[in-house]
């Protein structure tokens, strides 16, 4: 079957078109904002990527086209294939019933972590010999693909609450009936679709709805917006975790203020110790849910420590791309100021005293709407210093976050500008987060280069 794919290059439909490759179909898609590193891992998958959406594409008609969430009416290869009468379904839809249907599904939802969360445990079970399928948005540096179509009947996903397409306005979760359901955090977010929390946590308790009485759900304790979605009804085991409290079923124990050691309790009985190169609290968390979902599956948890101590992470989360004269850079997704914030902390617990520089692009569509605006100067208090990019479409201006930042800010509006400006004052011992949920102008590599020019010659 041809199936042709459009909006080919965001992080869920480029990995649904990895798994219909694996499932033997002929793959072909189209986006028009073609970035890293989507569009190079479809490429060395060897999937066929159009730029733009001109109807001449479905020259030849394909068998199938899957509509990603972000196409809209008016959209003249959306308006081609409703004209035409060409069949279509939704990205979310196709794999429910196309290699969803008979597999054990390990979802992982929550408005931070998701990521991370579902490469933890995708890894967690590939490391006890358990052959997962998964999709993840992002790419698993372990894996070195964002999916596969596995070979056993464990699946692990990364459950996004966003609306599945123009035409099905449910959120994607919904279609992949998990048996085993993390749900890891709840705040208000996607405020292009959701009036408010309440809205998102309906959605959440559709989820619910469907996982069966032998599954489980794995969530923090203490999320308070998460046990007012299960005070809604709920029919399944809840298995707790904390790092906090000696009531939970799961405990996690920090043994540096990092978080780069913790001890893993289960029951009040410790499993093991995580020494990994991961940091901050949040990751913490995320490991530990990671543990406890794989449990339900059949992993002891002092072999899902293993795991875990081999684990390298996934790309554009905290990764160091590079280091030149002492001046370290890294790439990371944070695009929600709680995502900010946490990253700041995890950074800064790892290295201390040193200068921390962060460079923040607004981009996301409840970032574009000003939303959060009011809780950005506060989320980057850790740094030492703060550029702020505005990007084109951000209908507000970032001024009045700069006066409200308590650490030295500045706004750009180009990217070339802020390269040349920063790069200048930059001194060994200093660390660059630039967070971003897009490409960013490929700022990352062009500032490593002004780097090396200065420093290297």
């Amino acid at each position: 079957m041809h199936i042709h794919i459009l909006g080919i290059c965001g992080t869920f439909m480029g990995s649904l078109a990895i798994l219909a490759k694996q499932l033997g179909h002929k793959v072909t898609g189209s986006d028009q904002n073609v970035y890293p590193p989507m569009s190079t891992q479809l490429e060395s998958q060897g999937i066929e990527l159009i730029q733009g959406f001109d109807p001449s594409q479905f020259t030849p008609e394909p068998d199938l086209v899957v509509v990603g969430n972000a196409m809209s009416r008016g959209n003249p290869a959306v308006e081609y294939v409703l004209n035409k009468g060409l069949k279509y379904t939704s990205g979310p839809q196709w794999l429910s019933e196309h290699l969803l249907q008979d597999k054990w599904v390990l979802a992982v939802s929550g408005t931070h972590g998701k990521t991370t969360t579902s490469t933890m445990l995708a890894w967690i079970l590939d490391h006890a010999d358990m052959k997962p399928g998964f999709l993840i948005g992002g790419v698993p540096l372990d894996f070195g693909v964002s999916a596969r179509v596995g070979d056993s009947p464990f699946f692990v996903i990364e459950a996004d609450e966003y609306d599945t397409a123009f035409f099905d306005k449910r959120s994607k979760f919904v279609h992949y009936h998990p048996r085993t359901l993390i749900m890891n955090n709840l705040e208000y977010d996607h405020a292009d679709i959701f009036p408010d929390l309440a809205a998102i946590q309906k959605q959440f308790h559709h989820v619910v709805r469907i996982v069966p009485e032998n599954g489980q759900i794995v969530l923090p304790q203490g999320e308070s917006a998460l046990e007012e979605v299960i005070e809604m009804g709920c029919w399944t085991e809840v298995s707790r975790t904390s790092l906090e409290s000696d009531n939970s079923e799961w405990q996690a124990k920090l043994l540096s203020e990092d978080g780069s050691q913790f001890e893993v309790l289960h029951q009040g009985k410790v499993q093991g110790t995580v020494t990994w190169q991961m940091t901050g609290r949040h990751n913490v968390n995320n490991g530990l849910v990671a543990i406890a979902a794989a449990r339900n599956v059949g992993v002891q948890p002092h072999h899902a420590v293993e795991a875990l101590n081999a684990f390298a992470g996934v790309k554009r989360r905290m990764e160091l791309l590079d280091t030149v004269a002492g001046v370290s850079v890294y790439d990371d997704f944070a695009h929600h100021p709680t995502a900010i914030s946490t990253t700041l902390q995890g950074i800064r617990a790892q290295v201390g005293d040193a200068k921390i520089v962060a460079v923040v692009e607004p981009r996301s569509n409840t970032m574009r709407l000003g939303t959060h605006q009011s809780w950005l100067a506060e989320s980057v208090e850790l740094a030492d210093q703060v550029c702020w990019y505005q990007p084109e479409g951000l209908n507000w201006s970032l001024d009045k976050v700069v006066e409200q930042c308590q650490v030295p800010a500045q706004v750009f509006t180009q990217t070339q500008t802020l390269i040349d400006e920063l790069v200048p004052t930059l001194e060994p011992d200093t660390h660059i987060v630039i967070m971003s949920n897009g490409g960013f102008e490929g700022i990352h590599q062009r500032l490593l280069a002004k780097l090396r020019e200065r420093f290297e010659g």
